[in-house]
């Protein structure tokens, strides 16, 4: 597989606010809810976060973005790197005390997409979720210095459900990257390319699969919203906003039937306008944001290894 080179690291460095601004706008516009300190960890945190995923998806050739990513994860092992994205993020993680061993884990997760991407089931998918965005979720704790470890599984939650939406907005431009992972239990071994432009007759059954998955990516969103109760007070309302407008993708993405391969959703200004102030709302008025959930449901991780989930309590083998 071979695709374009656009990625501005390869170019010249770019500051995290640039980059926040230009690749991750829906967090863009929730960041300025934070403040100062936090809005500007979350900042540098999502530079180096994108920097390893466009090291899978915007060099130049396969073997190219193995050879990047193995060196900087083995930066992060060391705890150097002449790349500003890379050295920035281990300054930011030695402040926020965030743990290698996460960081490594969400480069495994990105490295997967330079295999053959045939997702086989569900439990590989939410597998595939955690590496790539609830480890995010995870650093994010440490960035909003939240360090109440029953926190870590409702972060984790808020990730998955994020990426499981990006997974159904982006299902046509993934297959043109020749990646399929809408679980083969779900639809089958369909190919790739037969996911751009679907044929009339699977798009019945995609529109089932779309369905579903944004049905588990909600059970994901409840609970992500559940745990914000443990983060400081101002990051609640910044953190809720980018979950909500995330999840009205999806929204937006059912109102078109399902159909993802009728153009890429966005969530527009207005629109984001209307969620932000809601989202307020909600915390204004809604005990639930502020007192701590009873309990995690351990079953929203059943398919994650206790590996993964070491310093969480919604681990079974942590379970009472």
């Amino acid at each position: 597989m071979t695709v374009t080179t656009r990625s501005p690291w390869l170019r010249a460095p770019s500051d995290a606010d640039s980059v926040l601004a230009a690749k991750g706008r829906s967090f863009y516009w929730a960041k300025h809810l934070l403040d100062p300190v936090h809005a500007s960890r979350a900042t540098r945190l999502y530079r180096l976060c994108r920097y390893i995923d466009d090291l899978a998806d915007e060099t130049n050739s396969v073997d190219a973005a193995r050879k990047a990513l193995s060196s900087t994860a083995l930066s992060i092992t060391r705890g150097g790197s002449p790349d500003p994205p890379v050295s920035d993020g281990l300054k930011l993680m030695r402040e926020c005390q965030i743990d290698p061993a996460i960081v490594l884990e969400l480069i495994d997760g990105v490295s997967s997409d330079l295999d053959e991407v045939r997702i086989p089931d569900v439990d590989s998918l939410l597998r595939y979720c955690y590496q790539v965005a609830g480890t995010v979720g995870l650093m994010m704790c440490k960035v909003l210095d939240t360090e109440d470890s029953a926190a870590f599984p409702y972060a984790i939650d808020l990730g998955i459900a994020m990426q499981l939406t990006n997974i159904c907005r982006d299902i046509s431009a993934d297959a043109a990257l020749g990646r399929r992972y809408l679980p083969a239990s779900m639809v089958g071994k369909l190919a790739p390319d037969e996911l751009i432009n679907p044929a009339e007759s699977l798009r019945p059954m995609l529109r089932q699969c779309v369905a579903a998955l944004l049905d588990r990516a909600d059970i994901y969103y409840r609970s992500g919203e559940a745990g914000l109760s443990y983060l400081p007070v101002r990051a609640r309302g910044g953190i809720l906003v980018a979950a909500r407008i995330y999840r009205a993708i999806g929204t937006e993405l059912r109102a078109r039937d399902n159909a993802f391969w009728t153009g890429r959703v966005v969530v527009q200004k207005r629109a984001k306008a209307v969620l932000t102030a809601q989202a307020l709302l909600d915390i204004s008025f809604r005990p639930a944001f502020w007192r701590h959930p009873l309990h995690h449901d351990i079953r929203l991780h059943s398919a994650l290894p206790c590996s993964s989930l070491s310093s969480s309590s919604s681990c079974p083998d942590h379970a009472a």
